[in-house]
């Protein structure tokens, strides 16, 4: 079974150097792994000393590189949902394409890597596909893409093909405004059944985890914290913390003792926050990652195989269970504090963390329902819901 590995954290703190070390020691295994770098700011060439680009590169027995370029995958790879999304955009007041050939809304090049990377997953050509993501705030946006896209789609597209199909004849003739055809809408409607399989398929533990790459020191402690919360908030399963960069004894040197000692206050800190996580530390080498013996030597000391690719699946992040007289939802928040809330509005809850918003639409069993209550307690929200009944009953308060 193929299984796929993304790794992410704050910027500088050696995500590219670790995923490499990884996919290494993957291809040492006999495993065909491939090494994709989500980051536009692409640093795969400068790790392994060779140049890399939109083609899959062999480096080494069972080892390939890639750089996706999203507006090379929009033009090339995915020029039918480039051309229907042009088109349903085109009679709202986008234009078709920039000149340069880059998508009408900004941030939508996400997409195409997002379809690229399940693409290659589903070809089962690899056996382990390793994401370098870019840092953490990018990365969340692009993990929450395919959710996201997939609630609007989900909202709106049945409107919109049915608008297409009745206005497309007026809007032609009276406003001179050309509205998507069929072809497009069904290019659309494809997309989303694909933006749905993606959202699956990120989100199965066995199949798909995220791995947080830190280093000692206050701020990177405090971002891979809320990462941790981000990304169990929507659904992804953290399987691992490796703790870069770390420095070992030197009685001789008081300055780096003394680092040494602001480095172990964060390293019980990280601890603490991950209980029951594998949390490995990495040393500090005296030379930069660069060329496969430095990646090699990093690699050697990462922890023992099978260890290293284990399956963690830890609980589900996002369940709904059943109580007296209603539901109940149970999700966990690791880290939240008390800025924590959830409203119901029409068929969705929506859950603010910090200045998060996730939407979270109800299963069939719950339209209808009013949230009465929540609480946060030991990491995990729980929201419960009752049934409205014929005479209102089940309010909230």
């Amino acid at each position: 079974m193929a299984r796929m590995m993304i790794f992410t954290g704050k910027g500088g703190v050696g995500k590219t150097s670790v995923a490499a070390a990884h996919a290494v020691r993957s291809a040492r295994e006999g495993c065909r792994t491939l090494l994709v770098s989500a980051d536009m700011a692409h640093n795969l060439g400068d790790v392994f000393q060779t140049t890399v680009g939109g083609t899959a590169k062999e480096v080494q027995e069972n080892l390939w590189l890639l750089e996706l370029d999203p507006y090379r995958l929009m033009r090339q790879e995915f020029p039918n949902v480039s051309q229907a999304l042009g088109d349903l955009l085109a009679g709202v007041g986008f234009a078709a394409g920039a000149a340069d050939g880059s998508f009408p809304i900004p941030g939508f090049d996400t997409l195409f890597s997002l379809l690229k990377i399940g693409k290659l997953f589903e070809s089962g050509e690899y056996e382990r596909i390793l994401v370098d993501c870019a840092p953490t705030g990018e990365t969340l946006s692009l993990l929450k893409f395919p959710e996201l896209l997939a609630w609007y789609m989900e909202k709106f597209y049945p409107v919109g093909k049915f608008a297409v199909r009745v206005m497309a004849p007026a809007a032609r003739a009276k406003y001179r405004v050309k509205l998507p055809g069929r072809k497009a809408m069904n290019e659309v409607e494809r997309l989303h059944q694909s933006l749905l399989a993606l959202q699956e398929l990120l989100k199965d533990g066995s199949s798909c985890s995220v791995r947080l790459v830190c280093m000692p020191e206050k701020m990177v402690v405090e971002e891979t914290k809320r990462s941790f919360m981000h990304l169990s908030l929507y659904g992804y399963q953290v399987d691992g913390v490796y703790i870069n960069r770390v420095l070992g004894e030197m009685p001789d040197n008081p300055f780096l003792m003394r680092w040494r000692e602001i480095q172990q206050q964060y390293l019980d800190e990280l601890g603490r926050v991950f209980v029951g996580y594998p949390v490995m530390r990495l040393p500090w080498y005296p030379e930069e990652v660069r060329g496969m013996a430095a990646v090699e030597r990093l690699s050697a000391a990462l922890p023992e195989s099978p260890e290293l690719f284990a399956v963690r699946v830890h609980s589900e992040n996002e369940t709904y269970e059943v109580v007296d007289g209603g539901y109940r939802l149970r999700l966990r928040l690791p880290g939240a504090a008390d800025e924590v809330t959830a409203e119901c509005r029409g068929t969705d809850l929506y859950i603010r963390v910090q200045n998060t918003v996730r939407c979270i639409p109800l299963p069939d069993v719950l339209r209808g329902a009013a949230a009465v209550e929540y609480g946060l307690a030991d990491g995990v929200l729980c929201v419960a819901f009752r049934m409205r009944d014929a005479e209102g009953e089940g309010e909230p308060q």
